[in-house]
């Protein structure tokens, strides 16, 4: 074996949602997010299209992040509509992190690969960044909710047109236990063989 197959298997394993509200007070440096972009670009990518950008907000940025999210909340929300559940949370979370990265899918310009694909090479790039986070010990959260599919969104990012924002990631580290592995349905559940 050229790697430590249970050492890979327990990282895979031990991957858990953790979210801003559990991060403690500890910053993580700029030099492990970049590792963490860095893997992220060895994902799967048809025809190489690599389609993932990253948008990463830290330190003041995650102030001016903070504002605005919360006050763009508030112009668009319908007064009957409004939580401030919500309200508060759009403005805490980032505030609570180390570093907020926005997910994006930049499509190939020449549409050489169908679109569900270049989403699929951006998840699996998020994958990698997740189990790079989960060997650091860090607190990763992926959320797809928010203003994630809001044009406000775009243009705060100065995303192109054809760019879809695919969710927002939230690193930071853990102030709790790590969490327990939940159940998985054994592979017989979704697994059907021809042999």
């Amino acid at each position: 074996m050229r790697y430590n197959l249970s050492e890979i298997t327990d990282v895979i394993e031990d991957r858990r949602t953790i979210f801003p509200e559990q991060f403690s007070k500890r910053k993580v440096h700029r030099e492990i997010i970049e590792k963490l972009l860095n893997v992220a670009r060895w994902a799967p990518t048809h025809k190489l299209t690599q389609p993932w950008k990253f948008s990463v907000f830290r330190e003041e940025g995650l102030n001016r992040l903070s504002e605005f999210q919360s006050q763009t909340y508030s112009q668009i929300t319908p007064e009957d509509k409004f939580s401030e559940r919500k309200f508060l949370k759009l403005k805490e979370r980032p505030l609570k992190s180390s570093a907020v990265i926005f997910v994006t899918m930049s499509p190939d310009p020449d549409r050489r690969v169908p679109e569900i694909e270049e989403i699929a090479s951006v998840a699996a790039a998020v994958q990698n960044m997740s189990l790079l986070a989960t060997a650091y010990g860090l607190g990763f959260y992926w959320s797809s909710g928010g203003l994630t599919y809001r044009d406000e969104l775009k243009e705060f990012l100065n995303l192109e047109e054809s760019d879809k924002v695919m969710g927002t990631i939230y690193v930071g580290y853990p102030d709790i236990d790590w969490p327990r592995k939940t159940p998985r349905k054994p592979i017989e559940y979704f697994t059907h063989w021809e042999e």
